[in-house]
């Protein structure tokens, strides 16, 4: 029996440490409060199968009951959860929060209540605790079980295996077959046996928790998950059945859908008596006469019902905060005056996003994996994941957890206890994010989507880690000047360009699979990249060789032979001079794909499949580029050599001529560069925006995107602007499965003026914006965001009064974008629309996957902004090399190969990894010295933070301490455009 008041630890209740899982409530956290009176013993069912009894008060309402259970499962996400009751009549019915337990069960004392998932979200990936994916995972196994998730034979011996690779471990012929007699998953489960064993065999390593992820994964893209079958007939008197979901009201013909209602579509849902009744808007582009749809229901009781479940659904899934109750009438009620009591899924993401938790194990009771999750929390990430999450997200993210194995040749035990991520995610009025999740959102084979991409690592390896004297004696051995250090630098970016080089290479043996490209391109592709990929191979041979003599014992004479770079670097600069039609050629290789991909839709899937792709960390055409880039890293690295040396070197003139040759080169190709990294912000824009077309036209720039809190009569509303020459556009993003933002209008920028206005509005940060007689204030999150923003408007409209450039009707693609002359006050859909978690705007955008983990997105889950020049600056800083990792309340420091770029770093286990295990993008961090009041006394050590986000990182030697933090402090830090221009004028 769990009594009221009961506070021992969640490890020590639920027993054997074996089989543990990861919770993340505190010891310390308290039941809710119980009312006075005498208790009264409830039994619950959990979804284990396991019945506690817990002592409630006669007096409590369902909601300390239910936070009761809660807290005695250790659960964070419960409001994903309810408790239902067989009522009276044989129905299942949910025992709602703000009624009293008493009044409601039929028998409370002989009645057991049942602790289900109540919410389905449609993107596993918002599940941000191991617990809750755990208990969802459950729910999944029972309703396989009674028949209740219907699907094909495949995907339900997928299920099981999937169940049964956490239950019982690795594939072993005899016992899966034993275990599969003993115990049943799915009614006619004999029959599927071999395949349900063929599928469990391709799960060897995946630990519980992976399971798990992989299991919802699976199950949330079936068409009845989560569906709750309500039957009724329509007008004619055919038998139908209703569910709700998130996204609105289905109706079902046995168990196939053939109509469904978005919640943007219905304006009003109501019952009387049996008829339950959808009143739809109007809708000009259809010819529906009718806009009241009537279904008859079983009875009263029946229908009420399932209208409470339907504004359930549509509070939970599509507002920010939890509706107020409405007010009691004085005289006489009209209507029902139920409401929503609870969290919104917005705010439980948030609420997990901005609270650390420590983690505590839990019992998985059909598990019999001798599986060891010990985890140490990033929470305060995304997204995210992200951080995962970050939020983490991205921060992410997103920055939710996944357990994934390292490439290797590692035994797969070993393996699946090597790498845990934890994402860390981000609310959009907070910013970061933790979501664990990998590189694009997915984990392993899984390329799914994810809400949040932000992402933030946790790599938690006891192995990697090292102690303090081994560092130390590490840090010893460590050349420290300065020449050294910065071949050191060329050698570790080279790596990592070759690594690049070597992908495009791998793009280029899959395009030669499909019928679909032309021969063209892969001619062209060919003859640009497999020279430079050439090339640098033999370059980092030699560097490699240099850099091993350079660390040897040599005498003094010898030593100024291999102790310099100059001369490598200008033989390479010199084939390079030859090889700059190549370098030229890749600008066209990005116009040429984009061509490609417009004229095959099959290419274009082929293309955004393999940006999914773990090893495509970032988009694809950065790849194509990356020969135009690594010309800036050269010219950097021979500009620093020529300060380091002087004149009478014997390396200096080396550096000095192939530094004249690099420049020359550069500016020869640096006009072309600018204008096709332009385009291919434009392009990745256009993926990520929903209602505009034919963004990446000829003439059109990007000057600024990120987010602004737009004034409405609701309060401020966070939307995601896109400042262009010639338009500004402002959209919103819901947690969708598709990762897009809507776009809700543009405006001309031609005639528009801005003006502060915090004191006319009493709103900090805000300025408005006046055009066609019409305003739009809105607000940034600082006073310097909201100078950037307004310098570069004002800059903007500057352009578009001198030039012609594109104007906002060329972006007018989708009706459901307004046009600059529609009226300022955007609907009520408009602004549910922001609210919502679903897009349904056919079936192309619902079967479309998108990469989660995009500068847009960050900048929407941080709430900041970037800028072209921003961008400009990221290209040419990027880095790779070791760093020591070290989480503010973990010990010891973990050796990871980092490589930054793309305003994110990116974590390795060593160099030789063929993907990055998880992510950090850096937008809205700040990094500083590691202060003496934090103990780490260690030398060379800064600090990334972000709200409660923390993290550690030590370099072997000054100069690359000072490195690292130029870099970052170039993607943490926007820097304004006068500051920018002043230092980049004259050299």
């Amino acid at each position: 029996m769990v009594e009221h008041g009961q506070t021992s630890m969640a490890g020590q209740r639920l027993g054997a440490p074996e089989t543990l899982g990861i919770s993340t409530l505190e010891p310390g956290h308290k039941p809710p409060a119980m009312p006075a009176g005498r208790l009264v013993p409830i039994r619950v069912l959990l979804l284990d199968d396991s019945e506690e009894i817990f002592d409630i008060s006669h007096r409590a309402s369902g909601r300390v009951l239910f936070e009761t259970v809660c807290s005695h499962l250790n659960l964070i996400e419960g409001d994903y959860f309810g408790l239902e009751f067989q009522s009276r009549h044989r129905k299942m019915v949910s025992l709602y929060k703000c009624n009293p337990c008493m009044r409601v069960c039929p028998g409370p004392k002989h009645t057991v209540l049942r602790f289900v998932v109540k919410f389905f979200p449609p993107d596993h990936t918002v599940l941000l605790e191991e617990l809750t994916r755990y208990l969802f995972a459950l729910q999944v196994r029972q309703d396989l079980a009674s028949g209740r998730l219907t699907c094909s034979d495949p995907s339900a011996a997928l299920l099981v295996s999937h169940i049964i690779q956490s239950e019982i471990g690795d594939f072993e012929e005899t016992r899966c077959r034993q275990h599969l007699l003993n115990t049943n998953y799915i009614p006619d489960q004999m029959a599927l046996m071999d395949t349900i064993m063929e599928f469990h065999h391709k799960h060897t390593g995946q630990s519980p928790a992976e399971s798990d992820y992989r299991l919802l994964e699976v199950a949330s893209r079936l068409e009845m998950y989560g569906i709750r079958l309500h039957p009724a007939k329509d007008r004619e008197g055919t038998k139908l059945s209703l569910a709700v979901a998130h996204g609105g009201v289905l109706v079902f013909q046995g168990h196939n859908r053939i109509n469904d209602f978005n919640w943007s579509k219905i304006r009003k849902l109501s019952f009387k008596r049996r008829r339950f009744l959808v009143k739809l808007r109007a809708d000009p582009s259809q010819n529906v006469n009718q806009d009241t749809l009537e279904f008859l229901m079983a009875s009263r009781d029946c229908c009420k019902m399932f209208w409470k479940i339907c504004v359930e659904y549509h509070a939970f899934f599509r507002l920010f905060e939890e509706p107020r109750p409405k007010p009691k009438p004085v005289l006489f009620s009209r209507g029902s005056s139920f409401r929503f009591s609870g969290r919104t899924q917005k705010q439980v993401i948030d609420y997990v996003k901005e609270n650390e938790f420590k983690k505590l194990p839990f019992n998985r009771k059909h598990s019999r994996v001798q599986y060891n999750s010990s985890l140490s929390p990033l929470r305060h990430q995304v997204p995210n994941q992200v951080s995962q999450s970050w939020e983490g997200s991205f921060l992410v993210s997103s920055e939710d957890s996944a357990v994934v194995r390292p490439g290797g040749n590692s035994s797969p035990s070993t393996q699946s206890v090597l790498m845990i991520f934890i994402c860390v995610c981000l609310s959009f009025s907070e910013v970061t994010c933790a979501l664990v999740t990998l590189v694009n959102g997915h984990a392993d084979d899984c390329r799914a989507a994810t809400p949040s991409p932000l992402i933030s690592p946790m790599l938690n390896d006891t192995g990697a880690i090292r102690t303090d004297d081994e560092e130390d004696n590490r840090r010893k051995n460590c050349r420290t000047d300065k020449a050294y250090c910065i071949a050191k630098e060329l050698l570790n970016t080279e790596r990592t360009y070759l690594k690049d080089l070597e992908l495009i290479t791998l793009f280029q043996g899959v395009l030669d699979k499909e019928d679909c490209v032309p021969e063209a391109l892969k001619t062209l592709l060919t003859s640009t990249y497999e020279p430079l990929h050439s090339h640098h191979t033999h370059f980092l041979q030699e560097l490699e060789e240099r850099l091993s003599l350079w660390e040897g014992q040599c005498n003094m004479q010898v030593k100024g032979e291999i102790q310099r770079l100059g001369d490598l670097l200008l033989k390479s600069v010199q084939e390079l001079k030859a090889l700059s039609a190549q370098l030229e050629m890749s600008s066209e290789c990005v116009f040429a794909l984009e061509r490609a991909c417009v004229a095959s839709c099959r290419l274009e899937c082929v293309c955004r499949e393999f940006e999914l792709q773990k090893v495509c960390y970032i988009p694809l055409n950065v790849f194509l580029l990356s020969p135009l880039h690594r010309l800036l890293h050269y010219r950097q690295i021979l500009d620093r050599l020529c300060k380091h040396y002087p004149p009478t070197h014997t390396d200096y003139s080396d550096c000095k001529a192939a530094l004249d040759d690099v420049c020359k080169l550069e500016a020869a190709l640096r006009p072309g560069l600018e204008e096709i990294e332009n385009y291919q912000k434009l392009l990745e824009l256009q993926k990520d925006l929903i209602g505009v077309e034919h963004l990446a036209v000829a003439g059109r720039q990007l000057i600024r995107l990120g987010c602004l809190s737009k004034l409405s009569g609701k309060g401020l509303q966070q939307r995601m602007f896109f400042l262009f020459n010639g338009v500004l556009l402002y959209s919103t993003r819901g947690i969708t499965s598709t990762n897009q933002f809507t776009v809700h209008r543009q405006l001309p920028l031609h005639g528009m003026t801005i003006r502060e206005s915090e004191d006319e509005w009493g709103v900090p940060h805000s300025f408005t914006l006046m055009v066609q007689q019409q305003s739009l204030v809105v607000a940034a999150r600082s006073e310097s965001e909201m100078e950037k923003w307004m310098e570069d408007l004002k800059m903007a409209v500057d352009m578009a009064e001198e030039s012609n450039g594109p104007t906002a009707d060329l972006l007018t693609a989708s009706k459901g974008v307004k046009s600059s002359g529609a009226s300022e006050v955007e609907s009520e859909d408009d602004h549910r629309g922001s609210q919502t978690s679903l897009q349904c705007n056919g079936n192309d955008s619902a079967n479309t996957r998108h990469r989660g983990n995009t500068t847009a997105h960050v900048c929407w889950h941080r709430n900041t902004s970037v800028s072209k020049l921003d961008f400009s600056i990221a290209t040419e800083n990027q880095l790779s090399g070791n760093l020591l990792r070290k989480f503010k309340n973990s010990n010891g420091w973990q050796r990871l190969w980092v490589v930054f770029t793309n305003f994110t770093l990116f974590f390795y286990k060593t160099h030789e990894d063929e993907y990055p295990l998880a992510s950090l993008p850096l937008l809205g961090y700040s990094v500083t010295h590691a202060g003496e009041s934090e103990n780490i006394h260690k030398d060379h050590v800064f600090k990334l933070h972000f709200k409660s986000h923390i993290y550690y990182f030590r370099t072997e030697s000054e100069y690359f301490f000072e490195r690292w933090m130029t870099v970052i402090r170039s993607a943490t830090a926007s820097a304004s455009r006068t500051r920018y221009l002043n230092r980049t004028e004259p050299d």
